[in-house]
C-alpha cells in the first residue's frame, strides 16, 4: 500500500471534512488508508464514512496527539504515513500527485504546497515551499514544512524515534528535524493540503511553544552526527549564516541553564560552521535571520 493517513481526532465538527478529503482523492483505493484515532475519551457518533472499508478506528483515550499519532502509525500498512489533523484537509489530487512523485526518487519526505485559511474558511495564503535534498541546517534555524502537507517513510518515522510524547507543542517541528536528520526531502509543485490558522477550537497550549521548540531542537544537535549533517546541508554562506546562529543561540541557552561545557562546545561549533564564509555578504545576511 502506498499511502496511510493518520488523523487524531477528540471529535471535532470538522473529523468527517478531514476524512472524506482522503476518502474522495483519485487514487486506486487499494493504494490508501485512513486511520483515524479517537482519543477524544467517549465514542465517536456514527458517521457515513464509518462504512468505508478504507477507514479503521482506533481508540487512544485522551492520551494526546503524539501517543496517538504513534498508535495509528503502529498499525499502518503502507510504505508513507501520512499525518492530518481533524481540522484541515487534502485537497484534490493531493495522493496522485504524491504518488508521481515517489516514482522519480527515493526520497524519505514528500510534500507539496500549501493553503492557510482562517476560523471562517476564508483564504489567508498559499506556500510552495522549494527545497530539495538535505534540508537539515533549515530546520535547525527554524523553517517547517507542515507534516500535513507531507509524506514519511514509514521505515524512518520510527528509525528517527517517532513523536516525542514530551514535546507537547512543536512536536511535529521536532519530528520533522529527526527525520530530514537522516533522510531527504522532495517536493511536488502540486497544492495537497488546506490547513485551518487561528486559535478558535485549538487543543495546543502556546504558552509552551518557545520552550517546547528549543527543547527539541538541542536534542536534534545531540544527534550523533549532527555537525556533519549540518555542514552537509549548508550549501551557501548564508545558510552557513543561519546555522552559526543556531549554534550560537544553543551555546546562550545552554549557558543559561548552567551547562557550561555544553555551552562551549556549541560556541566552537558555531565558529567552525562560519570558518571562510565570515567574509562574504551572505553569512551576516543569515546570521541577522532571526531563529523561529
Amino acid at each position: 500500500m502506498f499511502c496511510s493517513t493518520i488523523i487524531p481526532t477528540i471529535n471535532r465538527p470538522s473529523l468527517s471534512r478531514a476524512v472524506n478529503s482522503v476518502l474522495e482523492q483519485a487514487l486506486s483505493a487499494d493504494e490508501f488508508e485512513v486511520i483515524v484515532v479517537n482519543d477524544s475519551g467517549q465514542p465517536l457518533p456514527q458517521m457515513d464514512w464509518q462504512q468505508s472499508e478504507r477507514v479503521r478506528v482506533i481508540h487512544t483515550n485522551r492520551r494526546e496527539r503524539s501517543v496517538a499519532r504513534n498508535t495509528g502509525a503502529a498499525v499502518a500498512k503502507s510504505r508513507y504515513l501520512h499525518f492530518l489533523d481533524d481540522d484541515d484537509m487534502l485537497l484534490p489530487g493531493a495522493l496522485e500527485a504524491f504518488w508521481e512523485l515517489a516514482q522519480s526518487g527515493d526520497a524519505a519526505w514528500l510534500y507539496g504546497g500549501y493553503q492557510m485559511v482562517d476560523d471562517c474558511g476564508n483564504l489567508l495564503g498559499e506556500t510552495r515551499p522549494q527545497v530539495e535534498g538535505n534540508i537539515f541546517v533549515l530546520l535547525i534555524a527554524g523553517e517547517a514544512i507542515p507534516l500535513g502537507a507531507s509524506l514519511l517513510d514509514a521505515d524512518l518515522f520510527w528509525v528517527s524515534g517517532a513523536f516525542d510524547p514530551r514535546i507537547v507543542v512543536t512536536e511535529d517541528r521536532d519530528l520533522s528535524r529527526r527525520i530530514a536528520m537522516y533522510g531527504t526531502v522532495a517536493g511536488t509543485s502540486a497544492t495537497v493540503a488546506r490547513f485551518r490558522v487561528g486559535q478558535q477550537g485549538s487543543t495546543t497550549d502556546w504558552t509552551h511553544q518557545a520552550e517546547c521548540d528549543r527543547r527539541g531542537r538541542e536534542r536534534a544537535l545531540r544527534e550523533p552526527g549532527a555537525f556533519c549533517r549540518l555542514w552537509a546541508s549548508a550549501n551557501s554562506s548564508y545558510l552557513h549564516g543561519r546555522g552559526t546562529r543556531a549554534y550560537l543561540a544553543s551555546a546562550l541557552w545552554n549557558l543559561q541553564h548552567k551547562d557550561v561545557l555544553t555551552a562551549a562546545s556549541r560556541a566552537m561549533c558555531g565558529m567552525v560552521f562560519g570558518g571562510h564564509h565570515t567574509f562574504y555578504r551572505g553569512f551576516w545576511r543569515g546570521i541577522r535571520t532571526r531563529i523561529r
